[in-house]
């Protein structure tokens, strides 16, 4: 017994010397030799973080690779579904919609914020509560209460745009980094930021915010001060909150990780659940409806005493049965914005890893010194569009806007009207003729799953719809992503 502690005691002496000297190792570069974080050479600092955080809210979601696009018989015959395979890479998404109540959240802070220097700022954030209205049905007190009555906290936002959609993305990207910064205790809390002296991560990470510090970061710098700001590399900070692209919303809703064995998908899914119907075969809730959707004519919640889902408009975010992922109503309930432009070609032409259409490549504004500009009235730092001069020695792209190539540019028109007008910028409008035979535009953005006023067929994720990005409906909410950093894998950096 005595020998084999001896030999459990020499075992972990020999591990510990081994971590001390990997740990050394970490600290030298293998190819200068020079120590990490000295300042004596030179104090390049290299931080011991090596994983991303998963942000509030979010799940995680393993990528790979799978079919994109139409999972059933197209019953419209818009043929904007081909199957593709495409591979997403790992991200994280909402378990659930964004809620009322998150909304009302980032309206309050609106408020306060910018409410007397720019109230507009606040008005144009807010949801569309008229898109409740029906010229043949009585719903006016959807538009009163939905919104606001505590009732309705835990319902899925709607009446939201793209665009506003987009905004309520930035605004958390920003409140997620302060707060982590507020605990890494760099920062602390400055509820009196009012108008352009707000946090937001790129003016804080360009040096044009220094806000409430209460301990800065020490600087490994020889010639520099003593202190200074936090910094990407140092692993504190999360990337964006953004919509998801198509590919990837499509690719979550599906949820094949519960379907596959040693790289085959075992189980086909029409629908984000096991199976091609609408019914869970859970033996405690067995024969229930999985997902709140339009069983029929007339049929939003079924017989009373009997509901089928349970739900006449949007349940609560977190209703029915999760997917394999964790996330809720990725069908039915309401519909979701993503990120993409919508063209009826895109499965065909994209790209296979990573596919998106919607680039409109930017860089940071810089005066002619070439010191960035100062940010703008909302505290955010400003961008322009790039030049196709300063991108000339490029392969990967030339000009900044590619929503519409090899769909809606010149290159790809089946007709030669343009050439009446060689100074024709939107040439989308004239391929699909806008407002006379579609609308088909560089606004129009994909929405996808269906809501509870769509039936069954809808629910399935392969299928698209698209809006124009200043529009909204009763029957579309959004929920935020985030990409992964790192490993595709957590644990594994």
């Amino acid at each position: 017994m005595k020998s084999i502690n001896k030999i459990f005691i020499s075992l972990t002496v020999i591990a510990l010397v081994g971590i001390l000297a990997s740990c050394s190792k970490q600290e030298r570069s293998s190819t200068t030799g020079w120590t990490y974080n000295d300042p004596e050479t030179g104090g390049f600092e290299v931080s011991s973080a090596r994983e991303q955080s998963t942000g509030p809210g979010l799940i995680f979601i393993e990528g790979g690779t799978f079919v994109m696009g139409a999972t059933q018989e197209d019953l419209l015959f818009d043929w904007d579904n081909i199957p593709r395979r495409v591979t997403i890479p790992s991200f994280y998404m909402d378990e659930t919609e964004i809620s009322n109540l998150d909304y009302l959240e980032y309206l309050y802070w609106l408020s306060r914020v910018f409410g007397e220097q720019l109230p507009d700022v606040y008005r144009e954030a807010l949801p569309d509560t008229l898109v409740w209205r029906d010229k043949l049905a009585y719903n006016e007190p959807l538009v009163e209460m939905y919104f606001r009555h505590p009732s309705y906290h835990d319902y899925p936002v709607v009446g939201v745009n793209w665009v506003q959609a987009n905004n309520y993305c930035t605004w958390r990207t920003d409140r997620v980094n302060e707060m982590l910064l507020i605990e890494e205790g760099i920062l602390e809390w400055d509820p009196e930021q009012v108008g352009s002296n707000n946090f937001t991560t790129e003016a804080y990470l360009a040096g044009q915010y220094e806000g409430a510090v209460v301990q800065a970061k020490e600087n490994l710098n020889p010639t520099g001060t003593d202190t200074r700001q936090v910094k990407l590399e140092d692993g504190i900070l999360l990337p964006r909150y953004r919509l998801p692209t198509e590919a990837e919303w499509e690719y979550a809703a599906l949820g094949l990780i519960g379907n596959t064995l040693y790289e085959r998908v075992v189980e086909r899914k029409t629908y984000p659940w096991n199976g091609n119907i609408v019914r869970t075969d859970d033996r405690k809730y067995y024969g229930s409806i999985v997902a709140n959707f339009k069983r029929g004519p007339g049929d939003y919640m079924g017989v009373a005493s009997n509901l089928n889902d349970g739900a006449d408009i949007p349940a609560p975010v977190g209703s029915y049965w999760p997917n394999d992922y964790g996330l809720y109503n990725m069908g039915g309930n309401v519909s979701e914005w993503v990120l993409d432009v919508y063209r009826p070609m895109t499965y065909a032409d994209m790209s296979d890893y990573s596919p998106f259409r919607g680039n409109v490549f930017k860089k940071k504004m810089v005066d002619f010194e070439g010191f960035l500009v100062e940010k703008d009235s909302l505290g955010r730092i400003r961008y322009e569009e790039v030049t196709t001069e300063e991108n000339l020695t490029r392969r990967n792209y030339r000009k900044a806007n590619n929503i519409n190539f090899r769909d809606g540019d010149f290159q790809s028109q089946i007709a030669d009207d343009w050439l009446s007008d060689p100074e024709q910028s939107n040439t989308t409008d004239i391929m699909y003729e806008y407002g006379v035979t579609s609308l088909i535009s560089d606004q129009a953005r994909v929405y996808k799953g269906g809501s509870w006023d769509d039936r069954a067929y809808w629910l399935s994720p392969g299928t698209r719809r698209f809006l124009d990005q200043n529009e909204a409906s009763a029957t579309i909410g959004f929920r935020c992503a985030m990409s992964r950093v790192g490993s595709p894998l957590p644990g594994n950096n």
